[in-house]
């Protein structure tokens, strides 16, 4: 007769599942399941321990979603082994989860564990030329209340590679903020501490947002949008909803923040007697010290007119990086309208042409220009060029399938450039005498 028994889980056999855990190790298994993932199963999902007196000897932890359940954690005590223990675990979870209306049971595990009699006993199937991939996300779920509460949002993981173009841009981005985040124990070991805040500057429509959230997808962080405009109307004042919102943040334990047009509440502070908002340039550089101390965030200040910027805000120490953020070249240029061109149509229009009539036009110029033409070319596919005189729409017969050349010129020759040559020219200046990369 066995001197062990099954029962469910209490919270005071943690221990004993740590040191089951800890024996596996010892015996050179690697679990599939990090401890934290297994401890924390065992208080919110399923799981059953075999104790002899006091002493937990076993443990089965399982985890169900829809029809399908998995066995998180199985293990014996070595000096506990052979006795059937393994399976009548097994057993007794599965009954936990039966509720469920399961269809099928899985267990994952390491190559090096070899007893698997409990598995086999309870008539599991070993399944042949199978691979397991996995994939850690940075965000905790428990993280997910704050977040929104901040109104912040995990973005989709795509979009550094959707930024058309922009190569110099991009390598420099990589570079010198995405690398030492993302490798911070390769960072530290050559010497290199991670940069927690920038300044994105450069002419309207060149893509500082994009870049602020493609740096957030591309780290995997939340990103954070902070609006200045939406925290004047707090009743604690703008600098006052200000240092609220930052410390909500620092609840959080990764993630981008950035702030747009960040010359409205840090601005040139001049005046006598100070003017309303000089309180909150104030506020806002005592906050960004505070920010550097918490590793695993990054703030992203955004700017058209760096010159207006306090230059207090701008000096060493508080930012790591000033990066301008120009129009697009040549070759960005060529992939953004290889971007926004239908996959239908373009290898019949002429790129290069479109490409040497946008010099000077910013990405947000090119990208209406692209849209416009499409506008276009469907006005004229459906109403035949306006010969329709009925007013009820319907397919052309011209045979049309989608924008032409032509369009695209036209779109191009009524788009007002965002950046005239002067401002451009400002721009240039800004980063020699204020760009830091």
């Amino acid at each position: 007769m066995s001197n062990w028994r099954i029962r469910d889980f209490h919270s005071s056999d943690l221990d004993g599942i740590l040191h089951l855990w800890e024996s596996l190790k010892a015996d050179g298994v690697e679990p599939v399941y990090a401890l934290s993932e297994v401890l924390a199963s065992c208080e919110k999902d399923h799981a059953v321990v075999a104790v002899q007196g006091e002493q937990v000897v076993g443990a089965a932890v399982g985890r169900a979603a829809h029809d399908q359940g998995w066995i998180v954690f199985l293990s014996t005590l070595p000096e506990f082994r052979g006795r059937g223990i393994g399976t009548s675990l097994l057993s007794a979870v599965e009954n936990r989860m039966a509720p469920h209306g399961l269809n099928k049971l899985s267990a994952l595990m390491p190559e090096t564990e070899t007893r698997v009699e409990a598995f086999l006993g309870r008539g599991f199937v070993v399944k042949k030329n199978l691979r397991y991939f996995e994939r850690t996300i940075p965000v905790q779920r428990q993280e997910l209340g704050a977040l929104g509460l901040l109104g912040g949002r995990i973005l989709a993981r795509d979009l550094w590679e959707n930024v058309a173009g922009m190569r110099r841009e991009k390598e420099l981005l990589e570079r010198r903020l995405v690398l030492p985040l993302a490798e911070a124990d390769l960072a530290d070991e050559y010497g290199v501490v991670p940069p927690r805040a920038v300044v994105l500057f450069g002419p309207p429509g060149t893509g500082k947002t994009t870049f602020a959230k493609a740096i957030a997808s591309r780290l995997e962080w939340p990103f954070v949008e902070v609006f200045p405009s939406r925290l004047a109307a707090d009743p604690k004042g703008l600098a006052g909803a200000l240092r609220e919102t930052f410390l909500e943040i620092a609840e959080l334990e990764h993630a981008v923040v950035f702030i747009d047009e960040v010359e409205e509440i840090a601005s040139q502070r001049a005046g006598d007697p100070p003017s309303p908002l000089q309180g909150v340039t104030n506020e806002l550089l005592k906050i960004i010290p505070a920010f550097r101390e918490q590793p695993g965030r990054l703030l992203v200040c955004a700017t058209n007119f760096i010159r207006a910027l306090d230059t207090a805000f701008l000096r060493h120490g508080r930012f790591d990086y000033v990066i301008p953020i120009g129009l697009p070249d040549v070759h960005a240029r060529e992939a953004m309208w290889q971007r926004f061109i239908p996959a239908t149509v373009v290898d019949s229009v002429d790129i290069a042409q479109l490409v040497e009539r946008t010099e000077g036009f910013s990405p947000a110029d090119i990208e209406f220009a692209a849209r416009s033409a499409s506008q276009r070319a469907l006005e004229k596919a459906v109403y035949d060029d306006g010969a329709a005189s009925s007013g009820s729409a319907g397919p052309a017969s011209n045979g049309r399938k989608g924008p032409v050349t032509q369009d695209y010129l036209d779109a191009i020759g009524d788009t007002r450039t965002t950046v005239s040559p002067e401002v451009h020219q400002d721009f240039l200046e800004d980063i020699d005498a204020l760009g830091r990369v």
